[in-house]
């Protein structure tokens, strides 16, 4: 596997803390519950992680990042050393840009359910002023 293959893999540009988090342990081989579990955190608490809702706080970063073999530097920021790739990354780059594309979306939902929701709490409070 050449160095250009492995910086692919996890592009900086492209992943978010979420998907490293996610590659990484998927590339452990440890299910969400189970990673939950050897953290202490609630399942809920790491899907959030991993759908970049929340960020874990600095303690649990470590943690992670020693669980799961992978620097605290990459798991940040998508730099140094990181889980290998899989054999067929190459065959699977359709995949990877669809799997990419969803995330960036499923990102993007989230961003406008809260602006909505922010939106209808200040909406329902300027009603209520008025009566």
């Amino acid at each position: 596997m050449t160095a250009e293959t492995q910086t692919d893999w996890f592009d900086p540009d492209a992943t978010t803390f979420g998907d490293r988090l996610a590659g990484a342990r998927e590339a452990a081989g440890m299910t969400q519950k189970q990673l939950a579990q050897r953290l202490g955190v609630k399942l809920k608490t790491l899907q959030g992680w991993e759908d970049d809702i929340s960020e874990p706080r600095a303690n649990k970063l470590s943690t992670v990042s020693g669980l799961l073999n992978v620097s605290l530097r990459w798991l940040l920021m998508g730099e140094g050393d990181g889980p290998d790739a899989p054999a067929d990354t190459e065959a699977d780059a359709d995949v990877t840009a669809m799997m990419t594309e969803i995330r960036a979306l499923r990102t993007q939902i989230v961003g406008t359910a809260e602006r909505l929701g922010r939106l209808e709490k200040t909406l329902r409070k300027a009603l209520q002023d008025r009566v």
